[in-house]
């Protein structure tokens, strides 16, 4: 869109919607163009911190529903994401002796100040849209682990397609992760069902259990449960 055609639609001269431009362009919004702007060719991985308000009830109820997962796991395995961000929050002191293993910087922060949880988190190269490791470190970290049960969070989860995510790099810890986890948990609000990313995760017959929202498509959800996974509906 041009700059000409945004200062009229809101109002503004075309100096304030050059200065508002360059300002989105900074945090990653969109992708300056001569005379305006376009779509940021990584709009699908957007920060976090823009992330995290979309969908927000149904991501809490996706978290509280798989929290029933966590019964008998003495370690876990969690990813980044702003849905599995919901889910650690509900770790509390009742989770005594459970160890979490993760690539999520912001997560390992958020509950290593519990006494009671220990946390084990991976290195490598920090992406500030996830605030998730990847790289050689975090893989060959995630390598040496064995975990109970892995909670994913993916961009896109479809019967045929699989579980798949916009940033190969992070597709391929994640991968690592459902890898080296004895049951696989993904964690998806309903928009992302029917969705294919460009890097594959897994194979829709590894996830164990998909907890998504009441927003999903029946016929995408009949289809991901014929691949044999459970789908809870929160």
């Amino acid at each position: 869109m041009d700059v000409r055609t945004l200062a009229e639609r809101f109002g503004v001269s075309t100096a304030t919607a050059r200065r508002d431009l360059a300002l989105l362009e900074e945090q990653r919004l969109l992708a300056r163009t001569r005379g305006g702007a376009t779509t940021h060719a990584a709009f699908h991985d957007l920060p976090v911190r823009y992330k995290a308000m979309q969908e927000l009830p149904q991501k809490r109820r996706i978290a509280a529903a798989a929290r029933q997962f966590l019964n008998g796991a003495r370690v876990i395995g969690v990813t980044g994401g702003t849905t599995v961000t919901e889910f650690t929050r509900l770790l509390t002191d009742s989770d005594d002796g459970i160890t979490v293993v993760t690539n999520a910087l912001n997560i390992a922060l958020d509950l290593v100040g519990n006494p009671r949880i220990r946390v084990l988190a991976a290195g490598g190269e920090a992406r500030s849209s996830s605030y998730e490791t990847v790289g050689a470190s975090a893989e060959s970290f995630l390598e040496s682990c064995n975990l109970d049960v892995a909670f994913v969070g993916v961009d896109g989860v479809d019967a045929g397609a699989g579980c798949t995510n916009y940033d190969p790099g992070g597709a391929r810890v994640n991968a690592l992760m459902c890898r080296r986890a004895r049951r696989r948990v993904v964690l998806a609000d309903g928009k992302k069902i029917g969705r294919v990313a460009l890097a594959t995760v897994c194979d829709m017959n590894d996830v164990d259990v998909l907890v998504t929202d009441d927003t999903a498509a029946p016929d995408l959800v009949r289809q991901i449960e014929q691949r044999g996974t459970r789908v809870i509906l929160a």
